[in-house]
């Protein structure tokens, strides 16, 4: 898509806007999970390419010179291209490792918060250098930039953000598979002997329960951000690459990647005695009424 310099200006300018404001939202356990370490992370590097954004754009007639290099418009059309690949790159890495982090947190002891924390930030600086080196080491990004002098250079070629189709795709087919597998589970019982019969009924009970309060209290929490993104996948409408990537996607799919994960481990018994505990999440409140005695049975 072509998109005007100054469209792109106010887009991240917005941008970055929403993700501090959801940053300063999260501020009380930001820091605890990848999720939220990345989201700073992004926030920060939105923030610097907004500010180099502004100082290019406001030095437009090329007087603008760093490193012995007069810095133009296609400098600025050259590196939203490169970061929206970037950004691109860095979906689907993001998603495994928040879900990995997601299902030792539910199945395993965490580990002490400041270890967490060192783990996140490592993990976080490694990502962002490896896609990065993607980019520009093994993928086959060419720039597309106009022929034309920068002094006529007033839009960008920017690409769509594909892989947030892909990422919602995927993460509906597994939390429905899931679901599904927890509703029909009781049909398996038909050849278990009469003695196991009554207490995998009551198991299985308990976990159909305990996967439709994980759904109720995500869709009730999410519904009309998954109408959009319904909307979205239906209809030919792109996505700018610099704009998929940012802290509002990353807190739904926070809290769509826990629903997943609940759903597929179901902690039920865990859950209910105390023994394990849903990751941080700022608008999902993950709070479930057991049956003590199905529990005990």
């Amino acid at each position: 898509m072509n998109i005007s310099i100054l469209s792109i200006l106010l887009g991240l300018g917005w941008k970055c806007l929403l993700n501090w404001a959801l940053v300063f939202l999260q501020r009380s356990h930001i820091c605890r999970s990848f999720l939220g370490v990345f989201s700073v992370s992004l926030a920060v590097v939105d923030t610097a390419l907004t500010l180099i954004f502004t100082i290019i754009h406001i030095h437009s007639d090329g007087h603008l010179v760093l490193l012995d290099m007069q810095l133009t418009r296609y400098h600025m059309c050259l590196l939203v291209q490169i970061l929206g690949h970037v950004y691109s790159a860095l979906q689907w890495p993001v998603v495994v490792m928040a879900s990995l982090e997601h299902f030792y947190t539910i199945s395993l002891q965490p580990a002490a918060s400041w270890t967490k924390w060192m783990v996140c930030s490592l993990v976080t600086i490694l990502l962002w250098n490896l896609c990065t080196l993607y980019i520009f080491l093994w993928s086959d990004f060419i720039p597309v930039l106009e022929d034309v002098s920068h002094q006529q250079m007033h839009q960008c070629w920017v690409s769509h953000a594909t892989e947030i189709p892909q990422v919602v795709s995927l993460l509906f087919l597994t939390l429905g598979c899931a679901a599904l597998h927890a509703v029909r589970s009781t049909r398996l019982l038909k050849n278990h002997p009469l003695k196991d019969q009554i207490t995998d009924q009551s198991r299985s009970h308990s976990r159909r329960r305990f996967v439709y309060q994980v759904l109720r209290i995500f869709l009730n929490t999410w519904a009309l951000l998954l109408i959009f993104l319904a909307v979205l996948l239906l209809l030919p409408v792109g996505i700018p690459s610099y704009l998929g990537l940012n802290v509002a996607w990353l807190c739904f799919l926070n809290s769509f990647l826990i629903a997943v994960v609940l759903c597929v481990v179901c902690p039920a018994s865990l859950l209910a005695q105390g023994l394990a505990a849903a990751p941080p999440d700022s608008f999902c409140e993950w709070r479930f009424k057991f049956s003590l005695a199905a529990e005990e049975t």
